[in-house]
């Protein structure tokens, strides 16, 4: 055992008041009807879906009663922590008064334009308008209409080109899949559609041997470079990139990265893109990922965090430059959605900032909770398993190592075979932690709400877990 805490305080326990649940009932339904996402649904039926049927703060409960940090802020969403009863009010005060109108037919309704407003307060200053969406797909599907319109306008429409990273996650939408550089979604439904190209990730750990973290940050900007010339500098229109890649690992890049990317795009005059969807609304310590990274993009897809998760929305931040065009050249922009500034959820929206605002979560993250965070992960390094970590702000990501190098480029990893990182994540589960697994690298997101004892209790729980994972792992002769 690495962890000095005795097994019995880890131990999950029921909520003080529970409601009668029939878990395998549920489960039975839940496998006869209901197709989840990212999910084999055969594997699936075989286990039983985990039934979560209560959450408060920083915690779930599940159907069983069992309680469970969740370390991955719902999915990178729930910002404010839950029971917010605040936000439940003013949604449900809205639904009594504008349930619905959409926002077509030169109509708006007072939600949207108040909070269209705050978002342009809180942005970079290039940023007074906004696009309204019901999720973050929804919103990168959008840039793609609205860089090609852009460029239309501009009187270079065969500017159609988008560059994106490997392994970069921008939503599971047709345009939002082809964005993003997971093979494993490309593999289905033959994606990406045309006008979509990808480069490298600025992965160190993976990328950067020979190289200090700052030579590394040039290096990995320069793939942006030689794509823009391979696929000819009159064709491309912008570039789009996550301040820190979430789903793809928690991929933080050298500081030397973003400045470069930002010189190369205005060499090239090309529209450059951060999707904040999972960096926005505080989770780096800032209100935009970009801000943190140095760089001025030209749109900005935002979502999950804009409500906390309670209701969905989505959309862009439109710059001056883009907006200007569209405005003043474009005509009918031809795009939208029945939910574009769906008045309660832009009233839980204007709710959740008001509490971001006023508990200053967004500046624990940099001042308080984001540092002892790092300095959390940092002391697990010393696990036998753990070849590396690092975070950003309430970010985090570890590498689960067969064997340690003197350093991250020389670590022996496990045969991806042995999915190490889903044997962990059953451990976490189990225990009463919510860490997901990327291959073999554990990352975490928690709440921003979360204290830094809660922060303690959660690290404590993902080191024991990895001393149950190190034993699995001996007992199958695989360390």
């Amino acid at each position: 055992m690495t962890t000095n805490t005795p097994v019995a305080s880890l131990r999950v326990t029921a909520p003080e008041v529970q409601d009668a649940y029939d878990t395998q009932a549920l489960q039975q339904l839940d496998s006869a009807h209901y197709l989840h996402p990212f999910t084999d649904h055969a594997a699936l039926r075989e286990r039983g879906a985990r039934v979560i049927v209560r959450a408060e703060d920083v915690y779930l409960w599940d159907s069983d009663g069992k309680k469970i940090i969740d370390g991955m802020a719902g999915l990178w969403c729930v910002n404010a922590g839950y029971g917010r009863a605040s936000i439940a009010d003013a949604v449900h005060a809205q639904l009594l008064q504008l349930p619905f109108y959409n926002s077509f037919f030169n109509t708006t309704n007072v939600p949207a334009v108040k909070l269209a407003a705050l978002l342009a307060q809180l942005s970079p200053p290039q940023f007074q308008h906004v696009f309204f969406t019901g999720s973050g797909s929804e919103a990168n599907d959008t840039i793609v209409r609205m860089v090609r319109r852009y460029w239309q306008l501009a009187g270079k429409p065969g500017r159609d080109v988008i560059i994106s990273r490997r392994n970069a996650y921008h939503g599971s939408t047709m345009a939002g899949a082809s964005l993003g550089g997971m093979a494993g979604m490309h593999a289905q439904g033959g994606l990406p559609i045309p006008g979509i190209v990808h480069i490298g990730q600025p992965n160190y750990a993976e990328e950067g041997r020979g190289m200090s973290e700052a030579e590394f940050g040039l290096h990995a900007a320069g793939w942006l470079e030689q794509k823009i010339l391979e696929a000819g500098p009159d064709r491309v229109a912008a570039f789009i990139g996550e301040p820190v890649q979430g789903a793809g690992g928690v991929i933080i890049p050298p500081a030397t990265y973003w400045p470069e990317i930002q010189r190369i795009c205005d060499k090239y005059d090309i529209l450059l893109v951060s999707d904040e969807v999972i960096c926005g609304f505080g989770r780096l310590g800032t209100w935009f990922g970009c801000q943190l990274m140095g760089f001025e993009p030209d749109l900005i897809a935002f979502a999950k965090g804009v409500t906390s998760g309670y209701v969905p929305l989505g959309g862009v931040l439109v710059g001056s430059r883009v907006a200007h065009t569209l405005i003043e050249k474009g005509g009918d922009f031809n795009h939208g959605f029945t939910y574009s500034g769906h008045p309660a959820a832009c009233a839980a929206a204007l709710e959740n900032i008001r509490i971001l605002q006023a508990e200053r979560l967004v500046e624990r993250v940099a001042l308080e909770t984001g540092p002892h965070l790092k300095a959390r992960f940092a002391s697990l390094t010393a696990h036998p398993l753990v070849g590396h970590a690092e975070t950003c702000g309430l970010a985090a990501g570890l590498n689960l190592v067969r064997r340690k190098g003197q350093t991250a480029h020389d670590c022996e990893a496990f045969p991806a075979t042995h999915a190490v990182g889903m044997l962990c994540r059953k451990h976490m589960f189990d225990n009463g932690v919510i860490m997901r697994a990327v291959g073999d690298r554990m990352i975490v997101a928690p709440p921003l709400s979360i204290s830094v004892a809660q922060i303690d209790e959660m690290v404590e729980r993902i080191g024991y877990c990895l001393d149950l994972t190190l034993e699995e792992l001996v007992a199958r002769g695989w360390m």
